[in-house]
């Protein structure tokens, strides 16, 4: 794209376009080109890595510049700072499909009932929600996936014990983050119980607001949620 005029495109991109028409295309469609500077350390073959990552006609150097390249396809007519943030976003939201369907088992039923089918699903979705709030609660920072965070949260066993009319359960978690663990889920019990104590004055609604407020504080900054105006009450 000699003579192209470039233009910023967020998170270190640049991005320029032109109109292209490629073998087999009924007319040309408008396309993105864009690039951005890496580290020379991403382009080269680490130990252990697969054969075909090794660039062998090149010898990279610390001083050496290397770039990444993307291109989009597209027939919207927004600045190209905003068609690639619609890029990265659909990325991000192929994600937690992505998740449910290899982590949570949600392509892995099949059957010709399609009640059946469709009554896997919710329950299947139902879960992962559950699970993904439970784990932003224990660690609102970022969305961890169930690869990891289920045998980082659930894989503990238990032992149940009972002398002097007492009645102690003992967890031993093998897990090196045990100590992030217990610290956790300690918040999150003492988070509950606050939460009960004033359950009484609270609607199933708004214990359910403040429950997603500390869940998504990343995004709310602090702000606490409230039940949308006009709703009515719940039987």
């Amino acid at each position: 794209m000699r003579g192209a005029t470039w233009s910023e495109a967020d998170q270190g991109w640049q991005g320029a376009e032109t109109r292209l028409r490629l073998e087999g295309w009924s007319q040309a469609r408008r396309t993105i080109v864009l690039w951005r500077q890496i580290k020379a350390d991403l382009a080269m073959q680490a130990p252990g890595e697969p054969e075909q990552l090794c660039l062998s006609f090149a010898e990279l150097t610390d001083d050496t510049i290397v770039y990444e390249y993307a291109v989009l396809v597209t027939s919207l007519a927004n600045e190209i700072r905003t068609v690639t943030q619609c890029y990265r976003d659909r990325a991000d939201a192929e994600n937690p499909f992505d998740e449910l369907k290899n982590d949570w088992g949600w392509g892995g039923f099949t059957t010709q009932d399609i009640k059946r089918c469709r009554f896997m699903a919710r329950i299947t979705s139902l879960t992962y929600n559950w699970w993904s709030l439970f784990v932003r609660l224990a660690d609102p920072r970022q969305h961890t996936e169930a690869m990891t965070s289920r045998p980082l949260l659930l894989n503990a066993p238990a032992r149940l014990t009972r002398h002097s009319g007492q009645t102690r359960i003992t967890i031993s978690h093998p897990h090196a983050e045990a100590a992030w663990v217990e610290s956790a889920c300690r918040e999150i019990a003492a988070f509950f119980k606050t939460l009960r104590l004033t359950a009484q004055q609270l609607t199933p609604l708004q214990r359910w607001c403040r429950v997603l407020s500390r869940a998504l504080v990343k995004y709310l900054h602090g702000r606490e949620l409230h039940p949308p105006s006009g709703l009515p009450a719940p039987a």
